[in-house]
């Protein structure tokens, strides 16, 4: 998934501004940046939740800026939010099926059980394992920890059969117990899709991502690897904490 001057402008503030990146598969892309940066605009418009004001997105190579949320999700782009975004009364397994069942090729029969569709159950079962979350399907999703409920979210987002995954802020609000058992299932999920993460938890995002973009004010500052991130000069002045970041 790549961007080509992307741009978003609400009234008189730009919150994206020519930005030019690319998430590839393998690999995980962090974007970083103080609040207001418009790390999470950019998210906005990766999915289809908002329309740029210029610029493009491709999704290998084809052009999908004008496409709405769910023909993007369509076509193998996943997300997650800031904020959770599961079903708290259902249990854990339904909130995965409802996910599953997103892509049937045509609706469903209102009247035949949900459990028979072996193939949508399947799908359920396997991004609950691929999640971590293997043996909790009867809970209800009000009863898991914080950091399951986020387990949760990209389960249901791994069950849509996502290439790309477009995670704003997975780490947000965990303890470090937590925290450690989502960078290692993102560290795994890296194998066999394209990561986009938006994070604030700097030792996570260092650990995790093989390049990094940091924003100001809507712009690319700069975008390398780890290593070059932590050496720049303008970053370290602008966003990771003047000398303490290269100890980051």
């Amino acid at each position: 998934m790549s961007t080509e001057r992307l741009t978003r402008h609400f009234g008189g503030l730009t919150a994206v501004r020519e930005v030019s990146l690319a998430a590839y598969m393998g690999q995980v892309h962090a974007v970083i940046g103080p609040n207001g940066a418009g790390k999470s605009t950019l998210i906005n418009l990766l999915s289809g939740d908002l329309p740029p004001s210029a610029g493009r997105v491709r999704l290998g190579g084809v052009d999908i800026t004008s496409l709405p949320a769910h023909r993007i999700s369509q076509l193998g782009v996943g997300r997650s939010y800031q904020k959770t975004n599961i079903f708290l009364p259902f249990s854990v397994f339904e909130n995965c099926r409802l996910a599953a069942q997103s892509r049937l090729p045509s609706a469903m029969r209102l009247l035949k059980r949900a459990s028979s569709y072996h193939e949508v159950n399947a799908a359920a079962e396997a991004a609950l394992a691929d999640a971590g979350l293997q043996g909790r399907g009867g809970v209800a999703a009000a009863a898991l920890s914080h950091g399951e409920q986020r387990q949760l979210e990209i389960a249901m987002t791994l069950a849509t059969r996502p290439r790309v995954l477009l995670l704003d802020e997975p780490l947000a609000g965990m303890g470090a117990e937590e925290s450690a058992r989502m960078v290692e299932l993102l560290r795994r999920l890296r194998d066999k899709h394209a990561i986009l993460l938006v994070e604030h938890d700097m030792d996570a995002v260092f650990s995790l991502a093989d390049t990094l973009t940091v924003m100001v004010d809507g712009s690319v500052l700069e975008s390398g690897t780890p290593d070059q991130i932590r050496a720049s000069h303008a970053v370290q002045m602008a966003y990771l904490g003047g000398g303490e970041a290269a100890h980051a």
